[in-house]
């Protein structure tokens, strides 16, 4: 498998690198989430801009150079999570493709989230413009619904590589501890044979809280603790997942 490098952080080895989120609505709110942010240990940040209270791409591009002036080293993720997948809002495929556009343009991110059942065409598009400009992507499902077969999120996430995208993602929600095995197995498949870059998968939930601990044993590259809220349910504290990863790779090593 290779790995990724963007800035300082190479994606693929090594204890999983533990993404932040910021949900703020407005760019003050961002300012405050950032400087919570800045006490607790992190690797990267995920921008959510699904919930930033304006999808006009200059006012975007406004909050994305104040984050990139407060996070000048750090990766910045932007994601707009649609409602589809567990998001803050709808959004049509046209504006779905500008909106996400105008910001790898922009210069103020490093990699971009975009969604697989947005459809081949707005992948490979996303995928075309965000290397252009060196930006990564990552290709992306979650199912807020259930978890799927293991032949189902294996195939998903090989069209992910197929389609060209630099990191793979999927994230389930489990309803009984089987689900969480079969994420987990899914994982380790993913490692051993079916992975030729760098994925991330997690169970969201309490129940699949374990999933979100265990990246390095099992291989997924990136996990998302919260600092000041949480996106997703299941994530854990980032001072907190800092420390239990640590505490894995010592025993792993």
């Amino acid at each position: 498998m290779r790995t990724v490098k963007v800035k300082s952080i190479e994606f693929g080895r090594g204890i999983p690198k533990v993404a932040v989120p910021m949900v703020g609505r407005d760019i003050e709110g961002l300012r405050r989430e950032i400087s919570e942010i800045h006490k607790v240990p992190f690797d990267l940040v995920e921008w959510r801009i699904d919930f930033f209270n304006s999808e006009d791409p200059d006012e975007l591009k406004k909050a994305a150079a104040v984050i990139r002036s407060l996070f000048p080293d750090k990766p910045i993720i932007s994601t707009f999570r649609t409602a589809e997948e567990g998001g803050e809002k709808t959004i049509g495929t046209t504006d779905y493709l500008t909106l996400n556009s105008e910001l790898i343009k922009s210069g103020q991110v490093d990699l971009v989230d975009v969604e697989l059942f947005r459809g081949d065409e707005t992948v490979q598009s996303m995928v075309q413009t965000a290397h252009e400009r060196g930006v990564r992507v990552i290709a992306s499902n979650h199912d807020f619904q259930g978890t799927p077969s293991l032949e189902t999120m294996i195939s998903r996430l090989k069209k992910m590589q197929t389609l060209n995208a630099d990191l793979t993602k999927i994230a389930v929600m489990p309803k009984s501890i089987s689900d969480v095995l079969t994420l987990l197995k899914v994982t380790e498949m993913m490692k051993t044979t079916v992975a030729d870059r760098p994925f991330i998968t997690m169970s969201m939930s309490k129940m699949g809280m374990i999933s979100r601990l265990t990246g390095e044993l099992f291989g997924s590259a990136v996990t998302f603790g919260s600092a000041a809220r949480t996106s997703a349910p299941g994530q854990i504290e980032a001072v907190k997942l800092a420390e239990w990863l640590e505490f894995f790779h010592r025993y792993l090593s």
